[in-house]
């Protein structure tokens, strides 16, 4: 398998991708656009699932989120749902230029937050012939209603008034400020977020896979576009093409999962992993070989 550094453009802005392509390449192959987590980067486990779904046989493409990790645009930290789909888009528009890959067997795999952006991604562009994601999350809901659906209301509200107040410090020339996305210890992360939040600091912020240029922070209008979007309204034009989620069976995120799978009007199989939280999907080998598993199998299949 070789690796090598990439970009391509979405929307203007430069993408920085790494592609992965199995040594053995002869005739083009299916390919893969891989995406991150939020916050996350492509050396993460975007890069993770990428490199093993090449040893597969896939021509895979993990790419870092416009306006965050090595890609371009301004300002930095910038979460806007509208372009993280574009970036899938962009991603598959360069995957159709490369001799490696064959461009009529193209699919989708989505991460955590880029695990809501693809379905809407593929729900849009009939060149995707498959999509699957893992631990499914989707960036709106989330911030709305917190990780496990039960977030007093009031709490985004919040949100809202200080995402106003950033916009009207901006318009007077003055610092609107960030939201930070973590606190300083594992120890507050676990009062904000319980065991899901301490699992998200340590993997992002300790040792277990801490990267420099994945997002601390985010910028305070990404918490105002994020309010006025649904990326699962795409969910039915997935249809007649298949839809897989692989689902920790302790992570509490999956309600949001099983919100997506009833939306879905073609094949649609939610496959869940024994004993893996949300946050184990993302670096541990006895929970990631599982899920490797089973998407080469559904993408041999559909892709």
């Amino acid at each position: 398998m070789t690796k090598t550094t990439v970009t391509f453009p979405s929307a203007g802005l430069d993408i920085a991708a790494h592609l992965y392509v199995p040594d053995d390449t002869g005739a083009p192959r299916p390919a893969l656009v891989v995406g991150h987590p939020g916050t996350g980067v492509k050396e993460q486990t975007s890069g993770t699932y990428a490199r093993l779904m090449a040893e597969r046989g896939f021509v895979t493409l993990a790419f870092d989120a416009a306006h965050q990790g090595e890609s371009g645009g301004l300002p930095r930290g910038l979460e806007d749902p509208a372009q993280r789909i574009e970036d899938f888009k962009a991603a598959v528009s360069f995957l159709t230029t490369r001799p490696e890959v064959d461009a009529g067997r193209i699919g989708l795999l989505g991460i955590c937050a880029s695990g809501g952006y693809s379905l809407a991604a593929t729900g849009g562009d009939h060149r995707v012939k498959a999509v699957a994601t893992v631990c499914t999350a989707e960036p709106a809901r989330q911030f709305r209603y917190g990780a496990d659906g039960t977030q007093d209301p009031a709490v985004f509200q919040g949100l809202l008034d200080a995402a106003a107040q950033a916009r009207t410090a901006a318009a007077r020339g003055e610092d609107p400020g960030v939201l930070t996305m973590f606190p300083e210890t594992a120890a507050e992360a676990g009062a904000l977020g319980g065991q899901h939040g301490i699992e998200g600091w340590e993997y992002y912020c300790g040792a277990r896979g801490h990267h420099e240029r994945s997002a601390k922070f985010l910028t305070w209008d990404s918490v105002d576009k994020m309010a006025a979007s649904d990326v699962f309204h795409a969910v039915p034009l997935i249809g007649p093409r298949p839809m897989l989620q692989i689902l920790g069976e302790r992570a509490v995120t999956a309600w949001m999962g099983l919100e997506a799978h009833r939306r879905a009007t073609g094949p649609a199989e939610i496959h869940w992993i024994a004993g893996a939280s949300h946050v184990d999907l993302y670096d541990k080998r006895e929970y990631i070989d599982l899920a490797v598993d089973k998407l080469a199998g559904y993408f041999g299949q559909y892709v």
